[in-house]
């Protein structure tokens, strides 16, 4: 048992050591940048980000992340209600809009973690000229892709091409066109809705790394979206084709769809297409319907083609955001 049990609290301290302060969006958007250091201190924030960033090369990424993936789904009371007891002092998730707000009435930890929202929680409008976010989460970088480069961080870029990893003729569809990189906290709501309405077109999975997600290390890590495991889901509503691309992160052991189940933890990991006929859930769904979730906290991008989307201007990267909220006008 003290294997399983010490997978957490890695996850925990990782999250902890480079984590970032739980702000409203108004405080984000007034709030300039300023040292994380804390004041009478002499720690250096810098080291503790290296230190960070440093393991998870020498991790074992893919064990640690089968050992939490185990764990997390243990129906043993003791188990599961330490491990929630834990994360509800560690990451204080509002539990006011869950269907069940009772943390310890879930079977499991990692039901509680994809826990369901009341019906009325998360308007949406359902206008097809605005495109909504999918996620409960923060902005991690938000605009236009320059030719096939998609900006991650200062300094970092990664191609369009490596990060969906498919046939060239849907790279050529987006090429010059509009992306937002969405990052879910721990303490986010971890279902994914449909920005959009649209159609279940192509679907694959990319085998791949599970650094971790956060800013922390975004601002280190080459090509990191392109580099972790993902899914690739294409959709189109009429003329329009848009791609949400669900990546897979450090304790990020499954991923799934409506479509296709959990995806993830799979063996052997070999890239794989998706089967898109004769599924279990409609293909066609509505703007903010459920099209899957993340049983651990990871990162959403969307990827729209050129001459498509205004993002508003307000959304910048570090401006957090709720499932249903409008992100851009959207015009074909």
């Amino acid at each position: 048992m003290l294997p399983t049990f010490a997978a957490w609290p890695i996850g925990y301290a990782a999250e902890h050591l480079a984590g970032e302060p739980r702000l409203s969006k108004e405080t984000r958007m007034s709030t300039p940048e300023t040292s994380t250091l804390t004041p009478g201190t002499t720690e250096s924030p810098t080291f503790k980000r290296k230190l960070f960033v440093g393991l998870q090369h020498v991790l074992p990424q893919h064990l640690l992340t089968s050992v939490v993936h185990a764990v997390t789904r243990s129906r043993t009371p003791a188990v599961k209600n330490a491990l929630i007891g834990s994360f509800m002092r560690g990451f204080k998730p509002d539990m006011s809009d869950a269907v069940e707000p009772d943390p310890f009435a879930y079977p499991t930890f990692n039901e509680f973690f994809i826990r369901a929202l009341r019906a009325d929680a998360r308007p949406v409008a359902h206008d097809p000229s605005r495109l909504v976010s999918p996620v409960d989460g923060t902005i991690s970088q938000i605009g236009r892709i320059e030719g096939d480069q998609i900006f991650q961080a200062k300094g970092r870029y990664y191609s369009l091409d490596a990060l969906l990893a498919s046939p060239p003729e849907w790279n050529a569809r987006f090429n010059g066109g509009a992306f937002a990189t969405l990052y879910l906290a721990p303490y986010n709501y971890h279902r994914i809705h449909m920005p959009l309405t649209g159609t279940l077109k192509a679907a694959w999975y990319v085998p791949g790394k599970l650094f971790s997600v956060n800013a922390t290390t975004a601002a280190a890590v080459d090509s990191l979206f392109a580099r972790n495991e993902r899914v690739v889901c294409v959709f189109e509503n009429g003329p329009l084709t848009f791609v949400v691309v669900l990546v897979g992160a450090l304790f990020v052991g499954s991923m799934a769809t409506v479509w296709h189940g959990n995806i993830t933890p799979r063996r052997p990991r070999l890239p794989i297409v998706l089967p898109v006929d004769q599924v279990p859930a409609r293909r066609r769904l509505e703007q903010g319907e459920e099209m899957g979730r993340f049983n651990m906290g990871s990162t959403v991008i969307l990827v729209l083609p050129p001459g498509t989307t205004s993002w508003h201007p307000e959304l910048r990267a570090g401006v957090p955001i709720r499932m249903g909220e409008p992100l851009a006008q959207i015009s074909v």
